[in-house]
């Protein structure tokens, strides 16, 4: 792994990994572009010290300072480590469909109630009532057993 981090630190810019999550129908076998983030880590300190840091951005990535830059590197872990317990986040596209999760089909339609009243009272129940339903941990798996994606949907469709 050849990481440039000295331009990186240098330029302001944090490195940030994620995981292959696997959403949407693809031909073939997906353990073959499943890297645990812990052996990307585990990479990254045979060169340099990453010190764990409090730093939040409101997303799921987890922070460590990298001594030898100064540089934040964020690590992204939906399948080493589900950060769902954690999750604010909902995704709103751009056809008024509401996902509660990535990695769960569930949805609410948003587009309805927005267009059935003159006020905003249906709209809000409908998204209370969708945030109810929010789940607490999401279906990703990738292993030998489980070759088919947790959601068939693409991260395209979803917004991300």
């Amino acid at each position: 792994m050849n990481l440039n981090s000295s331009w990186c630190g240098a330029e302001g810019f944090d490195l940030v990994f994620i995981e292959t999550m696997p959403m949407g129908d693809i031909d073939g076998d997906r353990t073959s572009q499943y890297l645990p983030l812990s052996i990307v880590r585990a990479n990254l300190e045979r060169r340099y010290t990453l010190a764990p840091i409090a730093d939040n951005t409101g997303g799921p990535a987890r922070y460590t300072r990298c001594a030898e830059t100064g540089g934040r590197v964020g690590f992204i872990t939906p399948m080493t480590h589900n950060f769902c317990e954690a999750c604010n986040r909902v995704r709103l596209t751009c056809t008024g469909t509401l996902y509660m999760c990535l990695g769960q089909d569930d949805a609410a339609d948003l587009r309805t109630p927005l267009r059935a009243s003159e006020g905003n009272e249906l709209l809000h129940t409908a998204i209370r009532e969708a945030i109810g339903r929010k789940p607490k941990g999401h279906d990703f798996i990738i292993d030998r057993r489980h070759q088919r994606p947790a959601v068939k949907r693409t991260m395209s469709v979803t917004g991300g």
